[in-house]
């Protein structure tokens, strides 16, 4: 489609992120869900990976680690470890964290303290190059709200606490393989949207996270804006087919949208 790079106006810019842990079994990497509130305006009750919107600040934090001012990537990979922070009680790429201080931290950003000035008090700094971009997405649909959403990949660090939801935004968390989750979502156990299921298919091609870094650096990471085009007498929502997605459209009357 000519018009697949548009970024539609009004988008919001948003990040989101994967993190992924060995399994007890030794099979796939098990990757970090949240299921959003039965109450939220975009994704009510989907399951979703970590994230949420780039605030100001965020771009402040990237540019005292060396990113550009006006560096979305940068700013992205900020607002993805601070949501999930916020969201789960999980402190990625923040090495200097002890889990003793997390409950403080997490509670002092819900509060709305900015970010930087918590890392400026603290003296720390975070690992922004330990994530691993892989996908931009900004659907387009009337249903939902516009996001322009940056996903990275990260590995998850090691910590001794409980995880929990912030439950303002969501009611459920857990560790579950890629494949795991389609199958679930495929079963009717839990619901995810178009974004969500393309890229957990993306993921499910790797078994853990040195493979995945490796298939995310061997394709390009641009825009993918869903299209809706007539195949055989029905309407599929497409993407395009050279980003490394095993699953490139879906039949629109199937599609979760938002």
């Amino acid at each position: 489609m000519s018009d697949a790079n548009k970024l539609p106006d009004g988008a919001i810019p948003a990040a989101t992120l994967v993190i992924m842990r060995p399994s007890d079994d030794g099979g796939p990497d098990e990757i970090l869900m949240v299921k959003r509130a039965a109450n939220m305006a975009f994704a009510a009750g989907a399951v979703v990976f970590p994230g949420g919107r780039i605030d100001p600040d965020d771009y402040l934090v990237a540019s005292r680690h060396g990113y550009g001012d006006s560096d979305a990537d940068g700013a992205g990979r900020v607002a993805a470890l601070r949501e999930t922070l916020e969201e789960t009680g999980l402190a990625v790429g923040w090495p200097a964290l002890a889990d003793a201080d997390v409950p403080a931290v997490r509670q002092a950003l819900l509060a709305e303290r900015l970010l930087s000035e918590i890392l400026d008090e603290r003296g720390d700094r975070l690992a922004l190059d330990a994530l691993v971009p892989f996908a931009r997405w900004c659907p387009n649909f009337k249903e939902a709200r516009t996001f322009d959403t940056r996903f990275f990949a990260v590995e998850a660090p090691a910590h001794g606490h409980e995880l929990t939801v912030e439950e303002a935004e969501h009611s459920h968390i857990f560790w579950a393989g890629a494949r795991e989750t389609l199958a679930m979502a495929d079963r009717g156990e839990v619901s995810i949207i178009f974004p969500t299921r393309r890229n957990l298919e993306k993921l499910a091609q790797a078994d853990d996270f040195a493979a995945f870094s490796a298939h995310a650096a061997a394709h390009p990471v641009e825009l993918v804006t869903p299209w809706i085009e007539e195949r055989e007498g029905e309407s599929h929502l497409c993407i395009p087919g050279h980003l490394g997605y095993p699953v490139t459209s879906e039949p629109f009357e199937r599609v979760r949208r938002g």
